[in-house]
């Protein structure tokens, strides 16, 4: 009895050490905890689910809600116009114009039909030759160094350039959005949305990206270019129309953020990964047809995004356990994506194989819509990094890792190397 109690009483916290850093170098023995109870509800109330089939069985249920940010609210400033009319118009419009993973059907599948009418597979594959170059373009510059910053130097450049180009927003600008995509990445942690300072940091950081989106959209829609964005700004359905103007800055943030944040983590955790299981290095070095299984593998072992936050809309009776309405919910996907239910030696970095449906992208109708250019980018960045660094090794392992827990990957990974080849 008291040992059960004390189980109990363990796993009421399991998520609050998921979320603590230091449990970020290596989470996975909590989510096995966690996989023991299929449905846990947590001290704070939010219901954690980690077995693969009832994460599958959530994603496609419509009682599931995405919209479920908390309502925005910026600071006060002293200024009545400000405070009680501006600021006021601001929280309304962003709360009424979330991006497309925080909204539910029919305002989704709205957004999503229109955006992938302009992101559709022809312009992604027509970014091969583009990625192509940038890479290289990195691994060139690393020539005469005996040690790198896999992050610094080639895993965040690669992403960040490769969504500017495809946006169409300028690379010099760069850096006036590095800090902005960084704060808004953190709003998928619910630990970075308890306190106040935390929510006015993301409010004023959404201010600042979209007020620099909404200029470059207003220029686009006067000289549109090929560019993604422009075709955004500028494209008509038939039977849809056209995206209107906080739906479009909306939807151009979450996809310069999304650049940002989640294709930097799938390259930084797949080189790890590869230094920590070398002849797989080395047959992809000898093989670079072996990328694309590699890569699904990666993502269902080493994921760059953890777990999604929803709520219940409705009383939910699935594994045993009664999800009441209006409860917050955590589908653990890199959980689900070792279940041993599911996976054979999940454990296990297996490139070869078989049968390997991952959550690496969420699922359901929020299925990421930037999978087919992220795939593109890992495999090129991979392959080209087994071929050209010379006896590449980790200089520290586990290495430092950023804060985020759902959007989880090193901060930084310093390889040693004997040089670059030509």
């Amino acid at each position: 009895m008291v040992e059960t109690l004390v189980r109990e009483s363990t796993n009421q916290t399991l998520f609050a050490e998921v979320l603590d850093p230091i449990n970020r170098a290596d989470p996975y023995p909590l989510y096995a905890r966690l996989r023991e109870t299929p449905i846990s509800r947590q001290s704070d109330g939010t219901y954690v689910v980690s077995t693969f089939k009832e994460i599958r069985g959530l994603l496609y249920d419509p009682r599931v809600s995405s919209d479920n940010l908390p309502k925005p609210q910026h600071a006060k400033t002293g200024n009545p116009i400000k405070d009680f009319i501006t600021n006021k118009i601001k929280d309304w419009i962003i709360e009424n114009h979330r991006p497309l993973i925080f909204r539910d059907p029919p305002d989704h599948d709205f957004l999503r039909r229109l955006i992938v009418g302009q992101f559709g597979p022809e312009r992604v594959h027509s970014m091969h030759g583009q990625i192509s170059a940038i890479v290289e373009d990195l691994i060139g510059k690393m020539q005469g160094r005996n040690e790198i910053d896999l992050v610094g130097d080639f895993s965040y450049p690669l992403p960040v350039t490769v969504i500017c180009e495809l946006l169409g927003v300028p690379r010099e600008d760069e850096q006036k959005f590095q800090g902005w995509a960084s704060t808004l990445a953190g709003v998928l942690d619910p630990d970075q949305l308890t306190s106040e300072e935390d929510l006015l940091k993301v409010i004023a950081d959404y201010d600042a990206i979209t007020d620099y989106l909404g200029a470059l959209i207003r220029a686009k829609r006067k000289r549109p270019t090929d560019d993604l964005l422009s075709g955004l700004a500028t494209y008509r359905d038939k039977k849809l129309g056209r995206m209107g103007k906080y739906d479009l800055i909306a939807t151009a943030v979450l996809l310069l953020v999304a650049g940002h944040e989640t294709t930097v983590n799938l390259i930084t955790n797949g080189m790890l990964t590869l230094l920590r299981h070398r002849p797989y290095l080395e047959r992809l070095r000898q093989d670079p047809g072996l990328a694309p299984r590699l890569v699904e593998e990666l993502l269902r072992y080493e994921p760059p995004v953890h777990f999604r936050t929803r709520k219940t809309l409705g009383a939910i009776d699935i594994a045993g356990t009664m999800i009441p309405e209006g409860a917050p919910l955590v589908l653990l996907f890199a959980s689900g994506s070792r279940d041993p239910n599911r996976f054979a030696n999940p454990d296990r970095f297996d490139p070869d194989r078989v049968d390997n449906q991952h959550f690496g992208f969420g699922g359901g109708v929020h299925y990421c819509i930037g999978a087919p250019l992220a795939r593109i980018e890992a495999e090129a960045a991979l392959v080209a990094l087994a071929k050209r660094l010379i006896d590449p090794s980790l200089v520290v392992d586990p290495p430092p890792y950023r804060r985020g827990a759902s959007l989880r990957g090193p901060e930084h990974l310093a390889i040693k190397i004997a040089g670059i080849t030509a």
